[in-house]
């Protein structure tokens, strides 16, 4: 119900949208946003909230922990491609109207907001999936910083990197969670996971993924998003908030690891865990070399572009 509420709150604003071109008579964005009738501000403002409604952002970040009482390969569809990446393409979509009525700087703000609360709750969290999902709002904290920032093609280079190894991310944990009765509580995962060893693998290389390990696919967006804001010229404090929020990914990246491959707490023996279920394991196997190698294949492509641009130059 929570998701559901706040989610009509964008709706109700993508409505009014729809409404307001139906009583000019036309559906071009970019035609009422230059034509006299002064529609583009109200436009702009009615999408950015929508957009920040679907994408959980602060103050409506609330209802994203609350979903994961949906099963888990409902959640990686949802956290991975659809639900809460609707927003941030959205203004990917419409992002020469955040730079056009100067929004960008309120994007940023909010963006760290958002990163901060969520990697700070993400690292006393000891629900796996509820940890998980907080990772995903601290990315899309990212994204919505680097749209901000002028950057919207880097933006969804890395909607599409955390893709991957978000989708790897939740479905091993389901996994996991079935195989020890239904347990989500990470205090009672053992090394007794060791019955499990191509899923728990998989799970650390998509979490090293989600930390940006170099040569890792998460490693080329975020770095590229860092160099872009240092470079772009963010103010110190700015900057610092950004560079801790990175780091509160690394740390509870590396507690949720540790906690699932090396805890030594466990409330009762488990005897039938191991991996047996090869759909799921072929589900994964897939994702996996996109999730590795995906971003060397991109940041190749682009180095070539860089080329043919100063070659043309």
């Amino acid at each position: 119900m929570i998701t559901a509420l706040t989610n009509r709150i964008g709706d109700v604003g993508l409505l009014i949208c729809r409404g307001l071109f139906i009583s000019c008579g036309g559906w071009r964005f970019f035609y009422y946003v230059n034509s006299r009738l002064r529609l583009g501000g109200t436009l702009t403002l009615l999408l950015i909230i929508s957009a920040c409604t679907k994408s959980a952002q602060i103050p409506f970040s609330s209802w994203l922990p609350a979903a994961m009482a949906a099963p888990t390969p409902v959640s990686a569809l949802v956290h991975s491609s659809t639900l809460v990446t609707a927003g941030v393409f959205l203004l990917v979509r419409f992002n020469v109207l955040v730079l056009y009525f100067q929004v960008s700087r309120a994007l940023i703000y909010v963006g760290t907001v958002t990163m901060l609360m969520a990697g700070l709750a993400a690292i006393f969290e000891i629900d796996i999936k509820k940890i998980i999902a907080l990772s995903t709002l601290r990315q899309l904290g990212v994204i919505i910083i680097i749209l901000g920032g002028g950057a919207p093609l880097l933006a969804f280079f890395h909607l599409l990197s955390h893709a991957f190894f978000k989708a790897i991310l939740f479905i091993c944990a389901g996994a996991l969670i079935h195989n020890i009765k239904d347990y989500q509580d990470i205090r009672t995962i053992s090394r007794r996971l060791s019955g499990m060893p191509i899923t728990s693998s998989i799970m650390m290389v998509a979490n090293l993924s989600l930390c940006g390990l170099p040569f890792l696919r998460g490693f080329y967006s975020k770095d590229l998003i860092l160099e872009r804001l240092m470079i772009g010229g963010a103010r110190f404090s700015l900057l610092l908030f950004i560079v801790v929020g990175t780091a509160l990914t690394a740390a509870y990246s590396c507690r949720l690891s540790f906690l699932v491959r090396l805890s030594l707490a466990c409330s009762e023996p488990i005897n039938t865990i191991g991996d047996v279920d090869y759909f799921i394991l072929t589900g994964i196997g897939v994702i996996l070399p996109l999730s590795i190698l995906g971003g060397i294949v991109i940041y190749f492509n682009l180095l070539t572009e860089v080329q043919r641009i100063f070659m043309s130059v």
